[in-house]
């Protein structure tokens, strides 16, 4: 049964909208230094993704990666975690409440409770032309959790191993040398590299749609921690027509590891712990 609407609706409607976390005060990260380290930076590793799987990588502190579409257009899930204590890791809630739904350049991954640090800043986006198109879609978002066997199952009682939670998962599991079962609890809510969502206006629902990316694109991220990082190359591809599937056009990811020259990031400092006590008044 629809509720009767008030006399008073439209002058509740039109209640303007409050900043929940106002983000002035955010310490800002110095792109200056960061950029001109990463001119004289050079590559030491790199990491190939492939199609419908996941992989593995390390980013020592002060250094940058960069992850890239190579041969058609793909969509990444990336997770990061502090490579010495696996506790420590992304919160996409909360860096989509200091920073909203989609990531861009400046802007930082946050850690978990009770870190609450930058984990990794965005350098350089050469999808930062895109800002938000007619359907309220944007690219690098905070909002989807990740493709996953349980939703999947959920919805259609299928069992398909390939989707990014699964993918993660496993590439895990290899890195740690531990069982799926022992690696599962760590995969987090991811941000998602390249693809462009939103929600609809009309009834709410997440949506996805063809991303603008293409080979040669990339999101290159200052390490602001040591990290592990692990990325799936979803099995939606651009993410057009469906997220979990044998059928979508698939690509690999390129994930780069550049080392700064000495003293080229004078002055900074890994970020510290959240300075809350956490006595939480007990």
């Amino acid at each position: 049964m629809t509720p009767e609407m008030p006399r008073d609706a439209e002058r509740r409607r039109a209640v303007a909208p409050v900043i929940c976390y106002p983000n002035d005060s955010l310490p800002k990260p110095d792109l200056g230094l960061y950029r001109a380290a990463r001119k004289s930076a050079s590559k030491i590793s790199e990491t190939r993704v492939l199609p419908r799987d996941a992989a593995c990588f390390t980013a020592p502190r002060g250094h940058f990666f960069r992850i890239t579409s190579i041969d058609g257009p793909q969509v990444g899930d990336l997770n990061l975690w502090n490579a010495a204590d696996l506790s420590e890791r992304f919160y996409s809630g909360k860096t989509r409440a200091l920073h909203g739904t989609h990531l861009g350049q400046g802007e930082r991954m946050w850690s978990a409770f009770p870190h609450l640090r930058p984990m990794a800043t965005i350098v350089e986006d050469t999808l930062g032309w895109y800002g938000i198109d007619r359907y309220g879609g944007s690219v690098h978002d905070v909002i989807g959790t990740r493709c996953d066997p349980y939703t999947g199952n959920l919805l259609s009682g299928g069992q398909y191993h390939q989707c990014c939670h699964s993918n993660l998962t496993r590439a895990l599991a290899a890195h740690l040398g531990v069982s799926v079962d022992e690696a599962e609890p760590h995969v987090h809510d991811v941000l998602n590299v390249f693809m462009c969502t939103g929600f609809t206006r009309d009834t709410g629902q997440y949506f996805m749609k063809a991303s603008p990316v293409r080979p040669g694109d990339y999101l290159e991220f200052f390490a602001e921690i040591d990290l592990l990082g692990a990325l799936s190359a979803c099995p939606g591809g651009d993410c057009s027509t469906e997220h979990s599937s044998d059928a979508a056009a698939c690509f690999p990811l390129l994930v780069e590891c550049f080392a700064p020259t000495e003293g080229s990031l004078e002055g900074w400092q890994e970020p510290a712990r959240n300075g809350y006590d956490r006595s939480h008044g007990a």
